[in-house]
């Protein structure tokens, strides 16, 4: 505290990446596609029971 006040410093941050753009690209959709994983695959097995309880609603109706 300088005289009974906070000072707020503004943090500026820069990030030197010697790799080509294409490759910082590529790296940042593996890292994006691996955190969600996760959702991808509730997302497909909760498709794939809607696809299976869809059968069954069929096949008991006929």
């Amino acid at each position: 505290m300088i005289g009974g006040a906070a000072v707020k410093k503004k943090l500026n941050f820069r990030f030197h990446d010697p790799n080509p753009a294409g490759v910082a690209a590529e790296y940042i959709l593996k890292e994006l596609i691996e955190a969600n994983l996760p959702k991808v695959e509730r997302v497909i097995r909760e498709a794939k029971m809607r696809e299976i309880v869809l059968k069954v609603e069929k096949n008991h109706s006929a």
